[in-house]
C-alpha cells in the first residue's frame, strides 16, 4: 500500500509541476508584456517553450543533480560513476540508441489504435450531460493567420510540445512509476497501473473534459509504445502526427 501511495505522489508531483510551470511562466509574462501582447504568436511560443523547460528542470534535471551530488559522496570513482549513472538515467527516460524503422512503423499503427480508443471513450462520456465533446481547445495561438506566425505556432504545437510532453510523461513519470512498483508487484500489474496513472494525470493537466478524455486515450497507447519499444521515440512521432493533424484542421482548414 505504501508503494502505491508513493507512486500516486510521484504522479501528482509530475502533474503539479507541469501546471505550476504553466502558471508561473504565464503570469510572469503577462506581468512583463501585458495580457494583449501575451496572446500574440511569438510571446505565446516563448511561454510554451519556457513552461516546458521549467517543468523538465523541476522534474528531471534538479532531481538528477541532487542524486548525482549524493552519489558522488558514496562513489570512489567520480568519472566512472558519472558515465554509468548518466547512461542509466537517460535509459530510464526512454532515451537510448537511435530512432529505428520499427519506431517509425509503429507510430501510425499506434495512431489508429488511439483513434479507435478515443472514439469509444468519447461515445461513452457523451452519455453524460456535462460532457461537451465539441468544445474547442484553446492552445493560445488565437491571433495568427498565416506566414511567420503560422510557422511559429507549427513549431511549438507539432515539434516542441510532443517532445517535451513525451520526456515528462512517458519518459520521466512512466519510468519512475515502473521503478517504484516493479519490486513489489507483478510485471503486468506494474505496467497497467503505471499506464493508467500516467494517462490519468496527462488528461487532467489539459484542464478540459473532452481534451482530457482524448489525450487519456492517446497516452494509453503512448505508454504501450514506450513499454514495447523501450524508448519514447515512437511515441514522439505518434504525438507529432496527432498534433500535426489537429494543427492542419484548426489553423489551415479552419475547422473548429
Amino acid at each position: 500500500m505504501k508503494v502505491l501511495l508513493k507512486a500516486l505522489i510521484y504522479t501528482v508531483w509530475a502533474g503539479a509541476a507541469v501546471i505550476v510551470s504553466q502558471l508561473a511562466i504565464g503570469y510572469l509574462m503577462v506581468f512583463i508584456v501585458g495580457a494583449e501582447t501575451f496572446r500574440q504568436p511569438l510571446p505565446t511560443a516563448i511561454y510554451s517553450a519556457l513552461s516546458y523547460i521549467f517543468a523538465i528542470v523541476l522534474l528531471v534535471i534538479i532531481p538528477k543533480l541532487l542524486n548525482d551530488r549524493q552519489a558522488h559522496h558514496k562513489s570512489t570513482s567520480k568519472e566512472k560513476h558519472k558515465t554509468t549513472d548518466d547512461k542509466t538515467y537517460l535509459e530510464k527516460l526512454g532515451i537510448k540508441g537511435w530512432l529505428t524503422w520499427a519506431d517509425i512503423g509503429l507510430a501510425p499503427l499506434g495512431m489508429i489504435a488511439y483513434l479507435l480508443l478515443s472514439a469509444a471513450l468519447m461515445a461513452l462520456f457523451s452519455a453524460f450531460p456535462w460532457f461537451n465533446a465539441e468544445e474547442v481547445q484553446d492552445v493560445g495561438f488565437s491571433t495568427y493567420v498565416s506566414g511567420l506566425d503560422r510557422m511559429i505556432a507549427f513549431f511549438v504545437i507539432v515539434v516542441v510540445a510532443p517532445i517535451a510532453e513525451e520526456v515528462i510523461f512517458r519518459g520521466f513519470l512512466y519510468g519512475k512509476l515502473k521503478d517504484t512498483l516493479t519490486n513489489n508487484y507483478s510485471k503486468v500489474f506494474t505496467i497497467i497501473i503505471s499506464n493508467l496513472l500516467v494517462s490519468l494525470i496527462f488528461g487532467i493537466v489539459h484542464l478540459q473534459w473532452n481534451v482530457g478524455v482524448n489525450v487519456f486515450a492517446m497516452s494509453v497507447i503512448l505508454c504501450g509504445l514506450r513499454e514495447f519499444t523501450g524508448t519514447i521515440y515512437s511515441g514522439i512521432i505518434l504525438h507529432m502526427l496527432k498534433n500535426g493533424i489537429a494543427f492542419y484542421l484548426l489553423y489551415v482548414l479552419g475547422v473548429r
